[in-house]
């Protein structure tokens, strides 16, 4: 069957995943990171240096909760929509916007699809623009555009639009090497016309009557065909039809730009071309062949109206910072291999949806009678119980202990059956390779005070994590090479994700 998932979709998908965010029964998110041991072949598959893709199935989702550190949340002020990012540089070429890009009507680049094309850029000082003409798809030859007029201008051999303005806010949070923020400008949204036209698609052909003439752009536009609709002024020129252009004499140009135009053809033949804008008195550009004046029909509205449509913003960029411990919630002494994004997890053992701003998500261990220091990593075990477990992070301070159980063995679970077994009752822990060991305390039963001020409460020296595992959706997921904290550091994550 023949059928397409249109751009219109797209956006309309990244709208409703963008509007999620903040709208009246806004969903919450949360960036996740965890897995702060090694990728293993013999466990979780790849390696450090190769990390695995993770896998879309029930079990990886299950597994991330299992080894996931801390999350925070994703504010409503920190997405975007966003496109590819397409710099400015003097001497390239880039392609113009058309209406009717396809596999038999390929860009400048040969692009089959406008938004897969480099019909806008990005200048130095995060002025975007769109190119409405290219000049028969020659290298852009001039300076940098720094104009931010509503109307339509020519500079490096180009016509172009202002679009609008990366601000200063934007830029630092949404400016990536790949991509880039997208917004709509007021200003040029307001200015803008319906189903004016404002480019041509000119072929010079040849043997025709040097002179200037006018025409009518016909089609369903208001008054087509008349002189109060689109009127285009053609010039002629050692026979042949002048390029497109925005100089009169020099230039074919639009006179008049009419509005309400869907489609529209220009007709050359001698009863349809005129000596003047009136389209009053007829004159013919004589028996030349092979030209053409193509009408560009403009984006809904007008260029400029919908920046966002008009530039291909299906996507949306989510971005977190991670900065230290986070108020004692995101550890600071590990590394970590994952991130995700969940939304509406509930605190653990409720049904509440999540609303802080961080969340610890390991469990943790208040000791007494400690001997030696336990190293990030290791593996712990509790002899009397049977557990099993693998060191997130020791606070030698406050003897707290966290610590994660890993579905595999000698990660959490028995490496002969397979068994999970929590960590329990005053029994001692023992570090396999730091040798250190300690006891939970069975006396703490209240809020210990962490170093950010921030508390963890523990039963019998023992303290689950904040969010209950696996509640929410999973709806991105992603493993990277490992990525150290530090308390004096901070991590801006950006996500990116394509409708």
């Amino acid at each position: 069957m023949a059928a397409i998932i249109t751009e219109k979709f797209r956006k309309h998908n990244a709208t409703q995943f963008y509007e999620s965010f903040s709208e009246a029964s806004a969903n919450v998110y949360y960036l996740m990171i965890g897995k702060s041991v090694p990728f293993t072949s013999g466990t979780s598959g790849g390696s450090d240096d190769s990390p695995p893709t993770p896998a879309d199935d029930v079990a990886t989702e299950f597994y991330t909760w299992d080894q996931t550190i801390a999350s925070k949340k994703i504010a409503s002020t920190e997405i975007s929509y966003a496109i590819p990012r397409r710099d400015w540089a003097n001497s390239t070429t880039y392609d113009m916007y058309e209406h009717n890009v396809s596999s038999s009507n390929t860009t400048t680049s040969g692009a089959s699809n406008i938004y897969d094309s480099t019909f806008y850029f990005r200048t130095s000082d995060n002025r975007v623009y769109k190119v409405i003409d290219n000049n028969a798809g020659t290298a852009y030859s001039g300076s940098e555009p720094t104009s931010t007029s509503t109307s339509t201008f020519e500079l490096g051999g180009y016509t172009l639009k202002y679009m609008y303005t990366i601000s200063a806010s934007d830029s630092n949070k949404f400016l990536t090497a790949d991509f880039m923020s997208v917004t709509t400008d007021s200003t040029v949204s307001a200015a803008t016309t319906d189903g004016a036209i404002e480019s041509l698609v000119v072929t010079a052909g040849s043997g025709y009557t040097n002179g200037t003439y006018y025409a009518a752009v016909y089609g369903d536009g208001t008054s087509q065909g008349t002189s109060s609709g689109a009127v285009v002024r053609i010039t002629v020129s050692s026979g042949a039809i002048a390029s497109f252009g925005l100089t009169a004499g020099t230039n074919t140009t639009i006179n008049s730009v009419g509005a309400a135009y869907t489609y529209g053809t220009v007709n050359l033949g001698s009863s349809y071309t005129f000596s003047d804008s009136d389209l009053s008195s007829a004159s013919s550009m004589g028996s030349g062949t092979g030209g053409a004046v193509a009408v560009v029909i403009s984006p809904k509205e007008g260029h400029g109206n919908d920046a966002v449509n008009e530039l291909g913003g299906h996507y949306v960029m989510m971005r977190a910072t991670l900065t230290g411990a986070e108020a004692d919630d995101v550890l600071a002494g590990n590394d970590f291999r994952n991130i995700a994004i969940i939304t509406d997890p509930t605190t653990y053992g409720t049904s509440t949806v999540a609303s802080s701003t961080t969340y610890r998500q390991t469990y943790a261990l208040k000791l007494t009678s400690v001997s030696g220091t336990f190293t990030a990593d290791e593996k712990i075990s509790q002899a009397s119980t049977g557990a099993i477990g693998k060191v997130i992070e020791w606070d030698s301070t406050l003897s707290i202990l966290y610590y994660h159980q890993e579905r595999y063995g000698d990660y959490g679970t028995n490496s002969t059956t397979g068994a999970y077994v929590a960590f329990s009752g005053a029994n001692a822990v023992t570090g396999a390779s730091s040798s250190a060991a300690g006891t939970p305390d069975a006396t703490a039963d209240t809020a210990v005070t962490l170093v950010n001020s921030n508390t963890i409460t523990f039963a019998n020296g023992y303290a689950n994590p904040e969010l209950q595992p696996d509640s929410g959706n999973i709806v991105y997921q992603e493993n990277r090479k490992p990525i150290s904290r530090a308390t004096d550091q901070t991590e801006d994550i950006k996500i990116i994700v394509e409708f």
